[in-house]
């Protein structure tokens, strides 16, 4: 079976050049398309099913880690799980969070022998016997709990005590723990009380960074909770995870990179 691959890149030049490499380091491989964002990028791997994905940590729309965080969201037990390989300019913080991991990177600009180790690692895993869902869920767990952007304000960091919201000509101070949840929308942040929904400019990852960790968690791409205001969490035949909330009708859906946070409740 000839091996098939999606590189997702936003860059036109780094997506054909990484394209370029990987001719002269795997001939076999197929690339079947170039992703120029995140969002086109998961449409192409969950209607295409590659083999392998090499993502971009940094695209529009959806970051690599987020991509790989809703293909796995998307999957049922027993799919294939396409094997992951992240292209980053990160730091070495970020990539011996990658390695503690155990997942695959490649550091920009790729240079050819490293990329022929990955090359050789990619031909061994793909001979093995098929990664599950659960191995990859699990790393990406640790991946995301470990980027700085979803640590949240630590016990000894000032979190924010009072959200700033403007309704009409009027500016609503809120209070964080009024917060039921927040969520992503667009380039704004909804700010979902018991009562009322309001939107601010502050992005939801901005956002996160400020919230106190030991209240607020991630539990979706999209989706920070007020951990005091979950009522319930329940679980369907999928083993998909929602919860439900004291003083809101609706329910939020728990990523399954998140879903450990409730394995107990």
């Amino acid at each position: 079976m000839i091996p098939r691959a999606l590189i997702a890149e936003d860059e036109p030049l780094l997506a054909q050049s990484l394209k370029s490499a990987l001719a002269r380091a795997w001939p076999e491989l197929q690339v079947i398309a170039l992703a120029p964002n995140g969002i086109e990028a998961l449409r192409l791997a969950e209607t295409e099913r590659p083999d392998v994905a090499f993502l971009d940590i940094r695209m529009p729309g959806l970051t690599g880690l987020e991509v790989a965080a809703e293909l796995a969201d998307r999957l049922n037990e027993g799919e294939t799980v396409p094997r992951i390989v992240f292209v980053t300019a990160y730091d070495e913080y970020a990539l011996k969070a990658f390695e503690l991991a155990a997942v695959d990177y490649l550091l920009k600009p790729v240079n050819a022998e490293r990329l022929a180790k990955a090359v050789e690692r990619l031909k061994a895993q793909l001979a093995a016997p098929k990664e599950d869902l659960a191995l990859l869920v699990s790393k990406l767990h640790q991946l995301m709990g470990a980027a700085p952007a979803n640590a949240g304000a630590g016990p000894g960091a000032a979190a924010l005590k009072t959200i700033r919201a403007g309704v009409g000509n009027t500016v609503r101070m809120i209070p964080v723990e009024a917060a039921c949840y927040f969520q992503a929308a667009d380039k704004y942040t909804s700010v979902v009380t018991r009562d009322a929904e309001v939107l601010i400019r502050t992005p939801l990852k901005e956002l996160l960074a400020q919230l106190p960790q030991d209240r607020f968690r991630q539990i979706h791409r999209g989706t920070v909770v007020n951990m005091a205001e979950v009522a319930a969490a329940v679980r369907d035949d999928a083993g998909r995870i929602s919860l439900r909330l004291r003083q809101r009708k609706e329910t939020l859906p728990v990523s399954r990179v998140f879903a450990e946070l409730f394995r107990q409740m």
